[in-house]
Protein backbone atom coordinates (compact mmCIF):
# COMPACT_ATOMS: atom_id res chain seq x y z
CA UNK A 1 0.00 0.00 0.00
CA UNK A 2 1.38 3.75 -0.39
CA UNK A 3 -0.06 7.35 0.24
CA UNK A 4 0.49 10.03 -2.61
CA UNK A 5 -0.42 13.24 -0.78
CA UNK A 6 0.36 17.18 -1.07
CA UNK A 7 0.83 18.72 2.83
CA UNK A 8 1.92 21.60 3.85
CA UNK A 9 4.44 21.86 6.28
CA UNK A 10 2.18 21.37 9.36
CA UNK A 11 0.36 18.66 7.57
CA UNK A 12 -2.02 20.84 6.35
CA UNK A 13 -3.76 18.78 3.22
CA UNK A 14 -7.81 20.50 2.42
CA UNK A 15 -10.35 22.54 3.24
CA UNK A 16 -13.68 22.55 3.05
CA UNK A 17 -13.64 19.35 0.99
CA UNK A 18 -11.04 21.37 -1.69
CA UNK A 19 -7.51 21.58 -2.07
CA UNK A 20 -4.84 24.44 -0.43
CA UNK A 21 -2.93 25.15 -3.37
CA UNK A 22 -3.05 24.47 -6.60
CA UNK A 23 0.08 23.12 -8.31
CA UNK A 24 -0.06 22.16 -11.64
CA UNK A 25 3.15 20.03 -11.97
CA UNK A 26 2.07 18.04 -9.02
CA UNK A 27 -1.27 16.92 -10.30
CA UNK A 28 0.81 15.48 -13.42
CA UNK A 29 3.12 13.60 -11.10
CA UNK A 30 0.07 12.26 -9.40
CA UNK A 31 -1.10 11.19 -12.80
CA UNK A 32 2.23 9.76 -13.51
CA UNK A 33 2.33 7.67 -10.20
CA UNK A 34 -1.04 6.55 -10.43
CA UNK A 35 -1.50 5.78 -13.97
CA UNK A 36 -2.22 2.39 -14.51
CA UNK A 37 -2.54 1.18 -10.66
CA UNK A 38 -5.55 0.70 -8.42
CA UNK A 39 -6.64 4.27 -6.18
CA UNK A 40 -8.42 3.93 -2.85
CA UNK A 41 -9.75 6.66 -1.65
CA UNK A 42 -12.72 7.93 0.35
CA UNK A 43 -16.26 9.36 -0.76
CA UNK A 44 -15.91 12.85 -0.35
CA UNK A 45 -12.24 12.81 -2.31
CA UNK A 46 -14.32 10.97 -4.90
CA UNK A 47 -16.99 13.90 -4.91
CA UNK A 48 -14.47 16.37 -4.97
CA UNK A 49 -12.94 15.48 -7.98
CA UNK A 50 -13.54 17.68 -11.05
CA UNK A 51 -14.50 14.59 -13.10
CA UNK A 52 -14.24 10.72 -12.36
CA UNK A 53 -13.16 8.17 -12.83
CA UNK A 54 -9.60 9.09 -13.92
CA UNK A 55 -8.29 7.72 -16.94
CA UNK A 56 -6.33 4.42 -16.93
CA UNK A 57 -7.16 3.74 -12.95
CA UNK A 58 -9.48 1.36 -11.29
CA UNK A 59 -11.24 3.22 -8.28
CA UNK A 60 -11.84 1.97 -5.45
CA UNK A 61 -14.31 3.89 -2.69
CA UNK A 62 -14.82 3.80 0.59
CA UNK A 63 -18.28 4.75 2.02
CA UNK A 64 -20.38 4.01 5.33
CA UNK A 65 -23.35 4.99 2.49
CA UNK A 66 -24.80 1.42 1.58
CA UNK A 67 -26.91 2.92 -1.11
CA UNK A 68 -23.77 4.66 -2.38
CA UNK A 69 -22.99 3.73 -6.24
CA UNK A 70 -20.21 5.23 -8.23
CA UNK A 71 -20.14 4.76 -11.95
CA UNK A 72 -17.14 3.25 -13.00
CA UNK A 73 -16.16 3.01 -9.49
CA UNK A 74 -15.97 -0.12 -7.09
CA UNK A 75 -17.26 0.62 -3.91
CA UNK A 76 -16.36 -1.09 -0.73
CA UNK A 77 -17.42 -0.48 3.20
CA UNK A 78 -14.31 -0.89 5.03
CA UNK A 79 -10.34 -0.46 5.10
CA UNK A 80 -10.13 -4.25 5.05
CA UNK A 81 -12.51 -5.03 2.50
CA UNK A 82 -10.33 -2.31 0.25
CA UNK A 83 -7.14 -4.08 1.00
CA UNK A 84 -8.38 -7.45 0.28
CA UNK A 85 -9.48 -6.08 -3.47
CA UNK A 86 -5.93 -5.32 -4.17
CA UNK A 87 -4.00 -7.86 -2.24
CA UNK A 88 -2.38 -9.64 -5.04
CA UNK A 89 -1.14 -6.42 -6.79
CA UNK A 90 2.33 -4.80 -6.95
CA UNK A 91 1.39 -1.42 -5.49
CA UNK A 92 -2.01 0.46 -4.62
CA UNK A 93 -2.76 3.93 -3.92
CA UNK A 94 -4.20 5.86 -1.31
CA UNK A 95 -5.51 9.03 -2.53
CA UNK A 96 -7.65 10.64 0.38
CA UNK A 97 -9.21 11.74 2.52
CA UNK A 98 -7.93 12.60 5.70
CA UNK A 99 -9.67 9.87 7.83
CA UNK A 100 -9.18 7.38 4.79
CA UNK A 101 -5.07 8.49 5.34
CA UNK A 102 -5.38 7.72 8.88
CA UNK A 103 -6.20 4.63 8.77
CA UNK A 104 -4.00 3.36 6.00
CA UNK A 105 -1.30 5.51 7.49
CA UNK A 106 -0.14 2.24 9.57
CA UNK A 107 0.24 -0.14 7.25
CA UNK A 108 1.85 1.97 3.93
CA UNK A 109 4.93 0.89 2.41
CA UNK A 110 5.75 4.21 0.55
CA UNK A 111 4.72 7.67 0.93
CA UNK A 112 4.50 10.44 -2.41
CA UNK A 113 4.79 13.12 -0.18
CA UNK A 114 4.34 16.94 -2.18
CA UNK A 115 5.42 18.89 0.75
CA UNK A 116 4.90 22.66 0.71
CA UNK A 117 7.21 24.40 2.79
CA UNK A 118 4.80 26.78 4.41
CA UNK A 119 1.79 26.17 7.00
CA UNK A 120 -1.54 26.76 5.78
CA UNK A 121 -5.36 27.06 7.32
CA UNK A 122 -7.46 23.80 7.03
CA UNK A 123 -9.05 21.57 8.62
CA UNK A 124 -8.53 18.16 7.37
CA UNK A 125 -5.05 17.42 8.21
CA UNK A 126 -2.37 14.07 7.21
CA UNK A 127 -1.13 12.21 10.25
CA UNK A 128 2.20 13.60 11.59
CA UNK A 129 5.04 11.88 9.99
CA UNK A 130 7.99 10.89 11.81
CA UNK A 131 10.93 10.81 9.23
CA UNK A 132 13.10 8.32 11.54
CA UNK A 133 10.78 5.63 10.45
CA UNK A 134 11.25 6.63 6.98
CA UNK A 135 14.08 6.49 4.10
CA UNK A 136 14.58 8.92 1.75
CA UNK A 137 14.42 7.27 -1.72
CA UNK A 138 14.19 10.37 -4.20
CA UNK A 139 14.07 14.26 -3.79
CA UNK A 140 13.02 17.00 -5.77
CA UNK A 141 13.30 20.32 -4.59
CA UNK A 142 11.20 23.26 -6.63
CA UNK A 143 9.86 26.83 -6.80
CA UNK A 144 6.19 27.72 -7.65
CA UNK A 145 5.98 30.96 -9.28
CA UNK A 146 2.79 31.29 -9.78
CA UNK A 147 2.32 30.51 -5.39
CA UNK A 148 5.32 32.42 -4.75
CA UNK A 149 6.60 28.80 -2.17
CA UNK A 150 9.24 26.58 -2.30
CA UNK A 151 8.08 22.54 -2.22
CA UNK A 152 9.62 19.21 -2.49
CA UNK A 153 8.55 16.19 -3.84
CA UNK A 154 9.58 13.57 -1.53
CA UNK A 155 9.82 9.29 -1.89
CA UNK A 156 9.44 7.51 1.11
CA UNK A 157 9.96 4.18 1.79
CA UNK A 158 9.05 2.47 5.50
CA UNK A 159 12.06 1.39 7.52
Amino acid sequence: MSIIVAIAENFAIGKNNDLLFHLPNDLKRFKEITSGHTIIMGRNTLLSLPKWPLPNRRHIVITDKPDDVFPGCETVFSIDEAIEKVKDEKEAFIIGGGMIYKQFFPVAGKLYLTLVHQPFEADTFFPEVNYAEWNEVKREDLYDEKNDFNYSYLDLKRN
